[in-house]
């Protein structure tokens, strides 16, 4: 019986330090960076969405998959896939593109409950997926924020506008 309670004394010793062993990792930041238009099939939108990933690690990060989601007002708008692979270096960034698919459906129920009264001022959304480590699973990531439409519709203030001398 000592020798079983030795062995499990081992093995736990040696599991607790390759747990202490692996490298404490700060979250990356993830942005959009850009969207392009797409071909899309029948009742879809589909874009090309750029994503900027930054590393504030000491090491770099060898991906291989990404998958994001974006949500507007709580509701899921668009979502996407890649098996794209390549590093974000350590304390680095890069840009990993990603095509994502927005069903019109769901556009439209979004759309229709602008009809219930004014269209808002502001939008809500988040950003959340995964990028896949190769060979030490995933990282999640999110992100949110507000998108003020007043600010990008309403035509600048006398006060904003200068004419040249």
């Amino acid at each position: 019986m000592s020798t079983l309670r030795t062995l499990l004394l081992v093995i736990a010793s040696l599991a607790l330090g390759a747990c202490a062993g692996m490298p404490k990792t700060d979250p990356l930041q993830v942005t959009v960076a850009g969207i392009e238009g797409l071909p899309g099939e029948g009742l879809e939108l589909r874009m090309l969405v750029k994503l900027r990933v930054q590393n504030p690690n000491d090491l770099p990060l060898d991906y291989d998959g990404v998958h994001v989601r974006l949500d507007l007002f709580d509701k899921t708008f668009a979502s996407g896939v890649t098996d794209a692979r390549g590093t974000v270096p350590r304390y680095g960034e890069s840009i990993i593109e990603i095509p994502v698919t927005a069903s019109v459906l769901r556009m439209l129920r979004q759309a229709m409950g602008f009809f219930g009264g004014e269209p808002p001022d502001k939008v809500t959304y988040e950003l959340a997926g995964k990028i896949n480590r190769v060979g030490s699973g995933a990282l999640r990531f999110a992100s949110s924020g507000e998108i003020d439409l007043r600010a990008a519709t309403e035509p600048p203030s006398p006060a904003e506008v200068s004419t040249p001398p």
